[in-house]
């Protein structure tokens, strides 16, 4: 009966609780003493370990971090305005929970993106949906979505992500056309999601840096308000 057994368990789709049960078999001395109960808890155990780590895998596959960051790997002893209470704040989660956004801002080669990715891996961690882009390629690949008809499909994706992580903010010029596209996520996402923001430009030149006051107050009221900063130093 137990082969079959593995088999029924595999077809549906739990593959945690048939690797434990072929464990259970392969090695009878080891389970041979415990209950019942014992041996079910372990298959219940494997399937929810096996489920949170294939979960895990998916969350990180799907965030496309630019770097391969950990908050355990972050170097405090460089003097940059980083320390660790800080650190230790961001990692409860808590502004996540409270969809509270998080603005990252200091000179090239501070080590925004690497925080911003090392929080958005902590996040993962954590069971929150991430995904990490550059400003300038998440406009772009809208503007292919207006072309190809996705672009309400993309809009809704990036409204469901729990955290959005916006790398290297206001680089370029924007067209009215990405002005309309941030304010769209922007609004999508107030209050219901978070969104970490890293940027070269200091926040006092990020409305100037829109480029349409009007949009730029709009756009900046939905990101600024209720938002946590951080000022690197280089």
């Amino acid at each position: 009966m137990i082969p079959q057994i593995m088999t029924r368990l595999r077809s549906m789709r739990l593959t945690g609780m048939a690797d434990a049960l072929n464990q259970q078999q392969e090695q009878p001395g080891t389970y041979d003493e415990l209950s019942f109960a014992e041996r079910l808890t372990f298959l219940v155990d494997q399937e929810e370990t096996e489920r949170n780590n294939k979960r895990l895998a998916r969350l990180l596959r799907s965030a496309r971090f630019k770097l391969s960051a950990r908050l355990d790997d972050i170097d405090f002893e460089h003097p940059r305005g980083l320390n660790k209470s800080q650190v230790a704040s961001l990692s409860s989660c808590d502004w996540l929970t409270r969809h509270r956004n998080l603005l990252i801002t200091g000179p090239c080669g501070c080590g925004k993106s690497y925080l911003a990715c090392a929080l958005g891996h902590h996040a993962c961690l954590q069971g929150y949906s991430v995904r990490y882009y550059r400003v300038s390629r998440l406009l772009e690949e809208l503007t292919l979505a207006r072309g190809d008809g996705s672009y309400s499909k993309q809009l809704r994706q990036l409204e469901k992500t729990d955290l959005l992580i916006l790398d290297d903010w206001g680089l370029e010029p924007l067209t009215q056309e990405q002005r309309n596209d941030l304010l769209e996520i922007m609004d999508d996402r107030h209050e219901k999601t978070s969104t970490i923001v890293t940027s070269q430009l200091p926040t006092k030149e990020w409305h100037a840096s829109i480029g349409d006051a009007t949009l730029a107050d709009a756009i900046l009221d939905r990101l600024m308000h209720n938002a946590h900063r951080l000022k690197l130093k280089g």
